[in-house]
């Protein structure tokens, strides 16, 4: 298990941005603001619009959604003097060579195609979490990303966070003694989403190119805005879409990267309606000399542990919880000890920019070769929920072992005309 020593992380913390104005300065780049386009626009998409327009760095110059209201409703709120383009068709802002990056706000399902098509157009990209719908998708992103030398910059923004940062250094440093054990947990009350007839799809809406390369199924509201997230034909569940930030925090502190064995249980003890994914779910991943936890359950409110969806990191001298409402240290015998603050979006979007104008991937918080592995711990939890069986994981190949079915389930049939952009 590598490890790195607090002084280490926060010398290296320290030396990143004047890092990237250095490279900057010696690659001759202009003090152009960087143009930026974000494709998908639901609230996510728009907190991108909100952060990416405000940043003195940047121009917000298009934006995209299948959806024409909410394709209007972000030109409007986010356009300029007209200046800012919207477009149904993402290929539009993938073949504008006046546009340097772009955010990737879809559904999950399109997540890595859009990244793909947008990198090999020469396009730097911050993809949302996760950056991948499967394990192989996330691999051929990573590769694509180094071989081309662009940016993409994963959507788990605590990362950015300076005082998450500050608690991952005293964790790994040893602040609480030895960790054997780090627990990710999601628990929060979603509401049920109820059962959803079959209808046309919203008046002007190309489904089809929603759907892109996911089977053909009928339009359901349950399938389209959010609730999508709980479909396995284009999310995650919700341990790819929230519990993905605490699993990335855990594995962060611990200082591992994957897993030998993964085990799952997990279902649906509180919904009774069109969800396909669990509400209720516990995953164990295991590495050599340390476990990692995600426990996961959707019917109950915050704080319930005294923090909201977190990270607890257990030492042989005491825990530090990670929460939105910061960070606290609890040694033996002695009171919680707050050590830091929380996430911080607009930091993650400075930190892109940055590294944009630099052309410096590897100043990014959050590259894509850690988005890889948290996404993909997220789809290993997942494969073993769904086949209700230990997995084990050939880290050396990236194979599941000795079992033909979870094997296949690193990948999808991709609907003819929607193949991913790639070889691989």
């Amino acid at each position: 298990m590598s490890r790195l020593n607090r002084r280490s992380f926060l010398q290296q913390s320290a030396v990143m941005v004047p890092a990237v104005a250095a490279a900057q300065s010696a690659q001759g780049q202009s003090d152009k603001p960087v143009r930026h386009a974000v494709i998908g626009l639901g609230g996510q998409g728009n907190a991108h619009c909100r952060l990416y327009s405000n940043n003195p760095d940047c121009e917000l110059v298009a934006v995209c959604d299948v959806d024409p209201e909410r394709l209007a409703k972000s030109a409007s709120e986010f356009g300029q003097a007209g200046n800012l383009r919207s477009t149904a068709d993402f290929h539009d802002i993938i073949n504008d060579d006046s546009i340097d990056s772009v955010s990737v706000v879809t559904p999950d399902h399109w997540h890595t195609p859009i990244a793909l098509a947008a990198l090999h157009a020469g396009k730097h990209v911050h993809v949302e979490k996760p950056c991948s719908h499967n394990l192989r998708e996330g691999r051929v992103l990573s590769e694509t990303a180094r071989e081309l030398g662009l940016c993409v910059q994963h959507g788990t923004q605590a990362r950015s966070g300076e005082g998450i940062r500050e608690a991952i250094a005293f964790t790994r440093d040893g602040g609480i003694g030895t960790v054997r054990l780090a627990k990710a947990i999601n628990h929060q009350l979603r509401p049920g989403i109820g059962r959803a007839p079959e209808t046309e799809p919203p008046e002007g809406v190309d489904y089809d190119r929603w759907l892109g390369p996911a089977p053909i199924r009928p339009f359901t509201k349950n399938r389209w805005h959010y609730n999508w997230h709980w479909h396995w034909d284009y999310g995650t569940g919700d341990m790819g879409n929230d519990g993905i930030h605490q699993v990335d925090v855990a594995r962060w502190g611990l200082g591992v990267e994957w897993p030998h064995t993964i085990s799952a249980s997990g279902g649906q003890l509180f919904y009774d309606d069109d969800h396909e994914t669990p509400d209720t779910q516990v995953v164990t991943i295991e590495y050599d000399s340390a476990f990692l936890v995600y426990e996961m359950r959707l019917w109950t409110n915050y704080t319930l542990e005294g923090h909201d969806n977190g990270v607890v990191f257990y030492g042989d001298k005491g825990k530090v919880d990670i929460g939105r409402a910061g960070c606290f240290a609890t040694l033996i015998g002695e009171k919680p000890k707050k050590i830091g603050g929380g996430s911080d979006m607009e930091a993650h979007v400075a930190n892109f920019l940055a590294c944009v104008r630099a052309n410096n991937p590897d100043g990014l918080n959050a590259p894509i070769e850690e988005g890889e592995i948290s996404a993909g711990l997220c789809h290993l939890g997942n494969i073993a929920t769904r086949l209700g069986r230990q997995l084990t994981f050939d880290r050396d190949s990236g194979r599941i072992r000795d079992d033909e079915e979870a094997e296949a389930m690193q990948t999808r049939v991709y609907r003819a005309g929607y193949e991913l952009p790639t070889n691989a």
